[in-house]
């Protein structure tokens, strides 16, 4: 049984070094291609929009020069009618356009966002361990925020601003050309500040998203580690680091503004210099009686309404430095692939339970060696547990038979199939798992146990709960095991968390079942009992065990004792003991410290 399909994902998008254009191209064929039709109707909607200011524009030369002209009382309701008409368009087309285009940019964030959820799942764990969840929470939330936001604004200043400035400029160039060109005789100099301004917001919007993703960071740390924050007096020393964190955010806020504010201000500047120079040339001609007030009037009119889509074109640049930075930290991601690649189909293994065999494995993070060679093999249908001190691989045994990890040398099989050879999800399949940790998802018991899975019946549950020595507590929950478990499970026990993992595992059925220092955080009468249910509930089945109490995995079929990455002693307890080891060592001291039964 499985739960929904994750969202397709969109093709490779091409690398950074590659520039603006071919990534502008993969947006589109990503993700903006599918609303084409939906795009192409807000863009006439928009068209319509723009087109009604140089409709007004046009408008004034009849309105002043006939309407308000001798005997012109006749026309006014004509004329004064056409303008509202072109006002009433202007208010529908608007509250039509941004109406789809939210519509439009909610579905495309919405589809980046679940497909670069997806993405991320796929990698290996190592790429969790390099990146935090408060970073990886502002790639996939806040820079899909900002690409929206860029995308809107550029499809609304071509759809909107461009239009509304060819239509003006075509009112201005009708009435007079040299008019127009006097108007626009200061543009050339926006050119080199904008090639600057670039290079600028570029650098500013990358460094502002790093610096919102450590905000992130720090939030996720401190919440999450609330308990130590509190038990140290940390709150003053986490609030600094906070504030000192928020007030680099400012700085870079400050600086990025005031990149985006230069140039729409230089267009202001130009914009001035262009109404000084057609008030002086047209300004003597209407003096000299060469051309009527109302002529002068629609075509200053044309240039005064030139000035706020040219201010947004002018800050459409800043905007798309921003929305830029953000698309290339999202193409970074969606162009990161698993260090080892999987088949999508595979061999599985014949025989259920499966035997598991380790064979000259070894494997490290990064230049840190943790197995060196490692042999054992856990017989099909048997307990087999693993012991150590600290650091000896134990847990990283569980990494590699699970597919988190692969192994750098040496072979991991199943039923004698390598693991390399298998797909993914087939050889998780196989596999519950118990971790110490025993992490809980902010959702209902009842939701932790199923993890999504349907067809699993109440008497399932109560059973995988009674075997986990978990029934009486539920029951006694407020609402039994549709009680929220709360964040990270906060609202129950860490034997509590313990016992609902083991439930878990249990309701999986899998042929293989890892237990990672399961009982870790119970006393040693509710360890016993469970310990006795769970050699029950592993009956059938192939069981892992890792354990620091050797106490608890005295009665298993086989116990290998690792140590410094190597399988160093491997036999029954009584076996152990009779070589007088690393095993008969850890346990004389346990036993010393009156941990031993």
């Amino acid at each position: 049984m499985t739960a929904h399909a994750p969202p397709p994902a969109p093709g490779i998008p091409p690398t950074v070094t590659q520039g603006d254009g071919p990534l502008v191209r993969w947006f589109w064929q990503s993700y903006l291609r599918r609303q084409t039709g939906p795009l192409i109707l807000a863009f006439v909607i928009m068209a319509v929009e723009g087109s009604t200011l140089g409709a007004l524009s046009y408008m004034l030369e009849p309105l002043l020069d006939q309407v308000f002209g001798p005997g012109g009382s006749g026309q006014l309701w004509l004329v004064g009618g056409a303008i509202f008409g072109l006002f009433a368009l202007r208010a529908v087309t608007s509250l039509a356009s941004k109406t789809l285009l939210s519509r439009i940019s909610q579905r495309v964030a919405a589809q980046m966002q679940g497909q670069l959820l997806a993405h991320l799942l796929r990698l290996d764990i190592k790429f969790f361990q390099d990146n935090s969840p408060g970073a990886l929470i502002e790639r996939v939330q806040g820079d899909t925020m900002a690409v929206q936001g860029i995308w809107i604004a550029l499809v609304s200043g071509i759809g909107r601003d461009v239009v509304a400035l060819i239509g003006l400029f075509v009112v201005a160039l009708s009435i007079d050309p040299w008019w127009t060109l006097a108007a626009v005789v200061g543009t050339p100099l926006l050119i080199l500040p904008a090639s600057i301004l670039r290079r600028y917001l570029r650098r500013k919007a990358i460094h502002l998203r790093n610096q919102a993703g450590e905000r992130a960071t720090r939030l996720d740390e401190i919440f999450h580690g609330i308990q130590a924050v509190k038990l140290n007096r940390m709150e003053a020393h986490q609030t600094h680091r906070f504030e000192t964190i928020l007030a680099r955010i400012v700085t870079a806020e400050t600086k990025a503004a005031f990149g985006r504010a230069v140039l729409p201000s230089l267009v202001d500047l130009i914009t001035g210099i262009g109404f000084l120079a057609v008030l002086i040339l047209g300004g003597r001609e209407v003096a000299a009686g060469t051309r009527t007030t109302g002529e002068f009037m629609a075509f200053f009119s044309a240039m005064v309404l030139t000035f706020q889509p040219i201010r947004r074109l002018g800050d459409m640049a800043g905007l798309w430095q921003i929305g830029a930075a953000s698309l290339h930290r999202i193409a970074t991601l969606f162009a990161m692939q698993p260090a080892h690649q999987r088949p999508a189909t595979g061999p599985t293994p014949a025989r259920l339970p499966p035997a598991l065999r380790f064979d000259e494995v070894h494997f490290g993070y990064g230049d840190q060696p943790v197995l060196r060679g490692l042999s054992f093999e856990a017989e099909a249908g048997r307990l087999t547990a693993l012991v150590g001190p600290s650091g000896a691989g134990k847990s990283t045994v569980f990494h590699l038979l699970t597919g988190l990890s692969d192994p750098a040398r040496g072979t991991v099989t199943i039923d004698g199939i390598p693991t390399t050879a298998m797909a993914l999800s087939d050889q998780r399949a196989l596999f519950a798992a118990v971790s110490q940790d025993a992490a809980l998802f902010d959702e209902s018991l009842r939701d932790n146990l199923t993890l999504g899975r349907s067809g699993i019946g109440q008497d399932q549950i109560d059973a995988a709960l009674a075997t986990a020595q978990a029934a009486g507590f539920v029951a006694a929950l407020p609402q039994g095991v549709d009680t929220p478990a709360g964040p990270r499970g906060s609202n129950l026990s860490g034997g509590q968390r313990q016992r609902i993992a083991i439930a878990r595992a249990l309701l999986r059925e899998a042929p293989v079942l890892l237990l990672d220092e399961a009982t870790s955080a119970l006393d040693s009468a509710s360890e016993a009992a469970l310990s006795a249910a769970m050699q029950q509930a592993a009956a059938g089945r192939t069981t892992v065990v890792i354990a620091h109490r050797l106490a608890t995995v005295r009665h298993a079929d086989r116990i290998v004792v690792m140590d410094q990455g190597r399988a160093v002693e491997i036999g029954t307890h009584e076996e152990l003991l009779a070589q007088g080891g690393l095993y008969a060592s850890l346990h004389a001291l346990q036993f010393k410290e009156g941990h031993s039964a």
